[in-house]
């Protein structure tokens, strides 16, 4: 069975601030995130990954402004990897920044390149701080000395949390109470359909809001991203519970602890090969939960169903 790359399917956060049509929402999130005033939505030039461009390789939102490449993450479960993830996504994107400019990074010459700044946007249900910084050395071991480090600023953009931030970007603060409001439907009304939840909520929000007239005319667009989007997290809280009942159930019919450990392994590959094949999460993401490459995890995933 191989495991296809899929088409990646859009977040709600990516239709906003990441499409030539909302530049200016993207330059009011850059100027938030930076404490900067710029105003010429024109000047903004995105770079985003897609898979179709490199195999097993997306990222949610990157652009070139001022001088910087940012690159924005949005995630509903908090992943400690974002230092390594940003440094692959990095290091795509100044390849492509160098081979469109036609730079030889072999020449005499410097080649200059423009500042990278890495950011998550954190809007999932576990608490987490308003803000902290996740740094590559911490996968290092302890007290090893390193040549390279990444940093990663993880903003918590749930509704209440980091009201610097969501009161200095109106779409962004929008987007959160949206994502609050559909969560605490569900809540309300369990058996409920989601898709009439996110309609409900779509139709509950102020008039004044700037995002609204937006989402309304791509109403069913924004379903779809946020039905997907709301599986996608609850899916991967049931791999991580799956990996963990597997684990435990192999490890006692084994009586060792390897044994748990490969149960919870097996479980995991099996769940994540699921959510890839479902088109919920890329390839990459997938192997990047399991701790593996793509290639190990291809591997992997297909010795389960043979075996």
């Amino acid at each position: 069975m191989p495991v296809g790359n899929g088409e990646y399917k859009d977040r709600l956060f990516n239709f906003l601030f990441g499409s030539e049509e909302n530049r200016g929402w993207t330059l009011s999130l850059y100027n938030a995130v930076n404490g900067s005033a710029y105003d010429d939505p024109s000047q903004i030039r995105f770079t985003t990954i897609r898979e179709v461009m490199y195999l097993g390789m997306r990222n949610d939102v990157s652009f070139l402004v001022a001088g910087e490449m940012s690159l924005y993450e949005q995630q509903s479960s908090f992943n400690p990897n974002m230092p390594l993830r940003m440094l692959q996504y990095l290091g795509n994107l100044y390849q492509r920044h160098l081979d469109e400019r036609k730079l030889n990074k072999y020449g005499p010459a410097l080649v200059p390149l423009p500042a990278p700044r890495l950011v998550v946007f954190y809007n999932g249900e576990r608490q987490r701080p308003d803000e902290e910084v996740m740094r590559l050395s911490d996968a290092f071991p302890e007290g090893a000395e390193a040549d390279v480090e990444v940093r990663v600023r993880a903003v918590n953009v749930n509704r209440g949390r980091s009201p610097a931030l969501l009161a200095a970007c109106a779409p962004l603060r929008e987007y959160s109470w949206l994502v609050a409001e559909v969560r605490e439907g569900v809540a309300r009304d369990p058996g409920a359909e989601l898709g009439t939840i996110i309609d409900r909520a779509i139709e509950a929000m102020p008039n004044d809001f700037e995002i609204k007239p937006f989402l309304t005319a791509h109403k069913a667009e924004v379903r779809g991203m946020l039905l997907t989007e709301y599986d996608e997290a609850k899916a991967m809280e049931l791999f991580r519970e799956d990996g963990r009942r597997e684990g435990m159930r192999e490890g006692m019919r084994m009586g060792r602890l390897e044994g748990m450990r490969e149960g919870m392994r097996e479980g995991a590959i099996a769940t994540l090969r699921a959510l890839v094949e479902g088109g919920l999460i890329a390839v990459s993401d997938a192997a990047a939960q399991a701790g593996m490459t793509v290639d190990e995890f291809e591997r992997a995933a297909s010795e389960l169903t043979t075996s």
